[in-house]
């Protein structure tokens, strides 16, 4: 799959090394970023607990993308992917340590700090990882020609897909089975894995330029590249708005699951719909987007907004199953769809900052649904849903279980994210916007060739 042909050629093979290592990195930190997620409820069943630490991943990642965007630019990204690497293996040994020093127990406590300390450390060994998606999407622009750059961030997705599929199975079958202190191990060995691997990766960049009045953390130069394209900010709020309402469904998704299933067998249900992550940057990558991928994305969104208002709304196993792999298979096109508009349109040495703006932007969204609506779902929708008037209120349009009140928040999250994307369609930065992503790639770019490296 990694050698997959890119409109009839196969990729570049120093792409594909690419592509390897990141998926050795990202299923490392996945895997123990979920265990820590299952970890967490399953000992403390607070829908609260785990929104606060999916919460808190999600702010650390908007916090730190305009920095990690700027750094990207500045520095060669195969360095990027070393010090995101090393980065996440301290931090892990560092979380391995506290746990044999300290016991579960104590760390569970979130009324101490040992969780809060616990916590930290794991996210920060996640977040730094997120420097490293944003190289690799600048590596396309490098090593990939632009009429295959869809292609290619659809094998980017399916990447993704694989390392979700893994991570999801064997974090889930690790955390009932062996415990965390063993699943901490497998991650730091995982990570020296993928140190190991990096050393046969290589680069070939251009000269980089500096900029020595940019050399910070450049929000005025990400603000500058957005805005000489007509349209490209109002996508990314779009895209915000997405995940304001996908912070409803990080919060909520696992302690749905882990109510419906056994956490070994949640984790094989996340594998299974994996899949669907997989089969969708599959496509993506023989396909393509369409000559509008901004058209594409819209579409597909509105497609997610549907899924996530019908997928529970009744308690069954196999709808909900169903539902995430369909939910999981568009997210890949519409992560290419962006990011294949934003490769056309912004130049390179000005692509890291946008894509860590837009990062930051977009992911900075969710903490606030999901901080918001841990408290209010465990707080008041859910203990009333289970009362008698709850119960039989909800019951003709959702059906009857005891997560009648989760499946009411996933169906109003769902209705508004429809309503706001066909209201997009008729907005004249969806018309503006696509008119430049439509230029032929041998007519010039007229906003983005504006800009100065």
């Amino acid at each position: 799959m990694l050698g997959v042909d890119l409109q009839g050629e196969r990729m570049p093979r120093q792409f594909t090394r690419v592509l390897v290592n990141t998926l050795l990195a990202n299923v490392t930190t996945s895997f123990l970023w979920f265990a820590l997620t299952f970890w967490v409820y399953l000992g403390t069943r607070s829908v609260l607990a785990t929104s606060i630490v999916g919460g808190a991943f999600m702010l650390l990642i908007a916090i730190t993308g305009i920095p990690f965007g700027t750094y990207v630019d500045h520095v060669r990204k195969l360095r990027v992917m070393w010090v995101a690497t090393l980065v996440a293996l301290v931090s892990f040994a560092l979380a391995g340590g506290l746990y044999v020093a300290v016991g579960p127990d104590r760390i569970l406590d979130m009324g101490g700090p040992w969780f809060w300390l616990f916590t930290a450390i794991v996210l920060c060994g996640g977040v730094v990882e997120n420097a490293r998606n944003i190289a690799l999407s600048t590596t396309v622009t490098i090593l990939v020609p632009q009429e295959q750059h869809a292609q290619a961030n659809g094998a980017v997705g399916a990447v993704q897909g694989v390392g979700f599929l893994v991570t999801s199975i064997f974090s889930g079958l690790s955390v009932g089975l062996l415990g965390m202190g063993w699943t901490i191990a497998l991650a730091v060995a995982g990570l020296a894995i993928a140190a190991a691997h990096l050393t046969l990766v290589r680069i070939d960049e251009p000269e980089i330029v500096h900029d020595p009045t940019r050399s910070k953390v450049d929000l005025a130069g990400s603000l500058a590249a957005i805005h000489a394209v007509p349209g490209l900010l109002a996508l990314i709020l779009l895209a915000c708005f997405n995940n304001l309402l996908g912070g409803v469904y990080m919060s909520l998704m696992d302690p749905y699951g882990l109510e419906m299933f056994s956490v070994e067998a949640w984790g094989l249900v996340y594998g299974v719909t994996a899949t669907g992550f997989i089969a969708g940057g599959v496509v993506v990558s023989r396909l393509g987007l369409g000559r509008n991928p901004l058209r594409t994305m819209l579409r597909l969104l509105v497609l997610m907004g549907l899924i996530g208002a019908l997928f529970t709304v009744r308690e069954w196993a196999w709808l909900y199953i169903a539902g995430i792999w369909l939910y999981m298979g568009i997210i890949p096109a519409v992560e290419a769809a962006e990011q294949t508009v934003i490769q056309k349109v912004v130049p390179l040495p000005r692509q890291g900052r946008v894509f860590g703006f837009a990062q930051a932007v977009e992911v900075g969204a969710a903490p606030i649904t999901a901080f918001a609506i841990g408290p209010v779902a465990e707080y008041l929708v859910i203990p009333w849903s289970r009362t008698p008037a709850g119960r039989d209120l909800l019951a003709p349009l959702l059906g009857h279980g005891e997560m009648r009140g989760v499946a009411l928040v996933f169906l109003a999250s769902g209705v508004v994210m429809v309503a706001v994307v066909l209201l997009a369609f008729t907005t004249r930065f969806y018309r503006a916007l696509s008119e430049v992503v439509t230029t032929s790639p041998d007519e010039p770019l007229e906003p983005a060739d504006i800009l100065a490296p």
